[in-house]
């Protein structure tokens, strides 16, 4: 079976390989908030990459996504952790695509904390690489 992507058109196993490498980059995101590790979550972006935080703060450039990281980062799981779930996968082009995860906040003890979070994801695959190029956010509010 062949999966229309704009213009480009992909067979399936491609895309299941892609999907697989994209759930791969929001795992190394998890485990480098879970783990506190700034330099790991800041190499996940692409150099000129776009970031508004769950509180609507505006990154823009690596540079300044590392600054803010090694800001908050450090110390920001010592009382709770967080889970991503990769949710829905859009290929705007084959190199290119609209990731959309849920994030769940939880206690050290996995009990669930606060409003979930639903990020949206915009990745470009470089160099053989997916990376973070436009990335947004959002709390979930409880109804």
């Amino acid at each position: 079976m062949l999966v229309a992507v704009n213009t480009t058109v992909i067979d399936e196993q491609t895309q299941e390989a892609e999907i697989a490498a994209i759930k791969q980059v929001i795992a190394t995101l998890e485990h480098s908030q879970q783990h506190e590790l700034p330099d790991e979550f800041v190499g996940l972006f692409r150099a000129d990459a776009i970031w508004t935080t769950g509180q609507g703060k505006r990154l823009t450039g690596r540079e300044e996504i590392s600054a803010f990281t090694h800001r908050v980062l450090p110390g920001a799981m010592k009382d709770s952790t967080v889970t991503y779930e990769v949710e829905q996968v859009l290929f705007i082009r084959s190199d290119v695509a609209a990731v959309k995860a849920r994030a769940q906040y939880l206690t050290l003890d996995g009990q669930s904390i606060g409003n979930a979070g639903t990020p949206l994801y915009v990745m470009a695959k470089e160099d053989g690489q997916w990376r973070l190029v436009a990335c947004q956010n959002t709390e979930v509010l409880a109804p």
